[in-house]
């Protein structure tokens, strides 16, 4: 199936079969930057030979419409100030897109230490908001829980909760044993 029409891309000739492929990756394109293995599924998806798959994402990278390493800075930068995820988050996410490792960890170092504790302290305030009527443990225990799913490291993650804790006037004793550093 090739855009509206239910055409199988092998039924095509070539020059129409490369128009619908590019079609495919320009509708895409359109909504929101790709990397090339997001493009490559697709097209694999839609039923598009290796071939044509591959010299289109050649032409398209060449022509600066696909680029892996610019599309992973915007990621991070996206998804570390709006929903508020770690480096090893956000590596993971984009491997998971088919960026590469090297390039992916690349990227998310552009957030460095001291912004990823500030965005954690920020999601913990946040969240403390909403939970005023529980008690330090089960409090502390949920704070832990959202921090390590947006990929926040243990140690980091101990450490901003018992300040913020202390800050806003509880006790956080769970925590004191609990961290080393």
């Amino acid at each position: 199936m090739v855009g509206r029409w239910k055409v199988d891309p092998a039924e095509l000739a070539p020059r129409e079969r490369a128009a619908a492929a590019k079609a495919v990756c320009f509708d895409l394109l359109a909504a929101r930057p790709r990397t090339k293995d997001e493009l490559r599924q697709a097209l694999r998806r839609k039923g598009f030979d290796e071939e044509t798959r591959e010299t289109l994402l050649v032409k398209l990278d060449h022509a600066g419409l696909v680029d892996d390493a610019a599309f992973a800075e915007l990621w991070v930068k996206s998804r570390h100030t709006h929903q508020g995820l770690a480096r090893n988050a956000l590596v993971a996410e984009l491997k998971r897109k088919g960026v590469d490792g090297e390039t992916a960890v690349e990227a998310a170092g552009e957030v460095d230490r001291e912004a990823e504790e500030q965005r954690a302290r920020e999601l913990v305030r946040k969240k403390l908001g909403t939970m005023t009527t529980l008690d330090e443990q089960t409090v502390t225990r949920r704070l832990l829980g959202m921090l390590a799913r947006k990929g926040y490291p243990q140690g980091l993650a101990y450490q901003v909760i018992r300040e913020t804790l202390r800050d806003v006037g509880a006790e956080s004793t769970l925590l004191d044993d609990a961290v080393s550093d």
